[in-house]
């Protein structure tokens, strides 16, 4: 009796702590997901290049004869200054001689010919005016003129050609300048066009780099670079890219540029080499690993960050993609902590915690801390 009492007086009791227990249960909360962060700082000189060249003329020349034949005498050598209009070379005149002869005989014998054309055909007008000759004979001897007057222009035009070439036995600087090279010798016969000098005329000068094909897009023309002379380590001329090739080299792969130097620069010696120290465009801005990158349900690509503890996406603008890394444009904050993989699975407000590759929690204090003080 006692027993059945005490197990009904204390159900209602356990019925109250059950009711409790219920109203206090429900969905436990999200932990934080551990998300891997980009933690590489923010470097001035990210994206730059050093490249080796070589200093060249702004105006530079192969120079060659117009005509053919054998190269009897060379009056300069490599390295040799000379002044516009000056003897380089001579080929053997002989040939060239006995053409300009025959061209102006066949000109002469031309000139004869239209002399006679002009005197029967003034003969055949008299007649034709007595009505000695028919009407039909005037004609041909008027058409007889006119092919005589157009072979004499033909011949004379062929005896000033000839006289030309004549001229062309002698090679002649086009400027001011200095002989780079030189690529024929006395004895040689050479064809009409074969480069006999390489010549760079007095002026500007320049540094010839060549661009790695996979970083072409990150530098354009008018950009400010660094030229340090190799003679001269540790110091370093302002200059800016004057010209990019719009096509690689089918050898190396990689585009031709120029390099122009400032006139401050100075005195440099063709042929010296030298080092272009070049920046990127898109320098001095966060880059973030490939990983990194999403693109949103419109397109356009954005990162995952932590802010205030949970993921949030980013829309940002890119610059041109490297190996592993693309710079950030807009968009993302200096101090941001990026999401450095996984991005696809995660959902807006998620919570996270910022683990390096150790899997050691970051604070966004530290990084922004480590950012200022990277030079």
């Amino acid at each position: 009796m006692g027993a059945r009492y005490l197990r009904w007086s204390m159900a209602p009791v356990l019925a109250m702590l059950l009711a409790v227990v219920g109203c206090g249960s429900g969905p436990s909360p999200e932990p934080p997901r551990p998300v891997l962060v980009d933690t590489a700082p923010i470097q001035a000189g990210a994206g730059g290049l050093a490249l080796a060249g070589e200093i060249r003329a702004r105006e530079e020349a192969a120079l060659s004869f117009r005509v053919a034949g054998q190269l009897v005498r060379r009056m300069v050598d490599a390295g040799d200054r000379v002044q516009a209009g000056q003897v380089l070379a001579e080929l053997d005149p002989a040939d060239l001689a006995h053409q300009a002869r025959a061209t102006r005989a066949q000109a002469a014998a031309a000139e004869a010919e239209l002399a006679r054309a002009r005197s029967e055909h003034a003969r055949y007008q008299a007649l034709a005016t007595d009505q000695l000759v028919s009407r039909s004979a005037l004609e041909a001897q008027a058409t007889a003129l006119r092919a005589a007057e157009e072979q004499a222009r033909a011949a004379r035009a062929q005896a000033e050609v000839a006289g030309n070439q004549s001229a062309y036995a002698r090679l002649r600087a086009p400027a001011d300048g200095v002989i780079a090279t030189r690529e024929a010798e006395a004895g040689q016969v050479v064809a009409a066009g074969q480069t006999i000098y390489r010549f760079a005329a007095d002026g500007a000068r320049e540094v010839a780099v060549a661009l790695p094909e996979a970083r072409v897009g990150g530098f354009a023309v008018g950009q400010p670079v660094e030229v340090e002379l190799w003679a001269r380590p540790g110091v370093r001329l302002p200059g800016r890219i004057r010209e990019i090739s719009p096509a690689a080299d089918p050898q190396s792969r990689s585009y031709a540029a120029r390099v122009e130097l400032d006139p401050a620069a100075g005195e440099v010696s063709l042929g010296q080499s030298a080092r272009v120290h070049l920046q990127a465009t898109g320098a001095g801005h966060r880059s973030v690993p490939l990983s990194a990158v999403q693109r949103g349900d419109d397109g356009t690509p954005r990162v995952w960050v932590v802010a205030d503890g949970v993921a949030r996406p980013v829309a940002v603008t890119l610059g041109a993609f490297g190996e592993s890394r693309v710079p950030v444009l807009a968009g993302l904050p200096d101090d941001a902590l990026v999401i450095a993989a996984g991005g696809h699975l995660l959902r807006d407000g998620q919570p996270v915690v910022a683990v390096d590759r150790n899997n050691a929690p970051i604070e966004p204090s530290s990084t922004t801390r480590s950012q200022e003080q990277t030079p």
